[in-house]
């Protein structure tokens, strides 16, 4: 429909499916209930799942960064993109950083089981193909890990 419209109106749009988009004033999320529940209990963790499910993060200003780029260099009437990092980061190593990231020490990893964290929607493994981007010129600015550090350390910032 957007396509049509964009062509009958003689109009450029552009469509984006993101990534999991991270970082400051957030208030939901993996890296939001862990640090959350943490502060409750810096001794354990639950953790959903297995905590092998793993998934692109990209921060949020790169995610603009990322928006801006295809628009300045992207002229067809429809364009549409994907927009995330190049890698992925399982649960566990997300929960490692905001371990590490918070101070921690011994804190002890409690999973639920299973393939998938929450019911209604987790998957295994999810990255979305960033190569189209790639080929207009942009190149994700930083890795997943990257990203979740620092988100955990805005929300650092923002819980003191």
């Amino acid at each position: 429909m957007i396509s049509a419209y964009a062509a009958t109106y003689n109009m450029k749009a552009w469509v984006f499916r993101f990534a999991n988009i991270i970082g400051e004033r957030s208030n939901h999320g993996v890296i939001w209930d862990f640090m959350h529940k943490l502060k409750d209990n810096p001794r354990e963790l639950e953790i959903l799942g297995d905590g092998k499910q793993t998934k692109s993060y990209l921060e949020v200003t790169a995610c603009v960064e990322g928006i801006l780029y295809a628009t300045e260099h992207s002229d067809d009437t429809f364009n549409f993109y994907n927009v995330g990092s190049e890698d992925w980061i399982s649960v566990t190593d997300i929960a490692d950083i905001i371990v590490e990231e918070m101070g921690l020490e011994d804190v002890t990893y409690r999973f639920t089981g299973g393939d998938r964290g929450w019911v209604g929607g987790d998957v295994p493994k999810m990255q979305l193909g960033v190569a189209k981007m790639q080929a207009l010129g942009w190149v994700p600015p930083i890795t997943s890990a990257e990203s979740v550090r620092i988100a955990v350390r805005a929300l650092l910032q923002e819980m003191a």
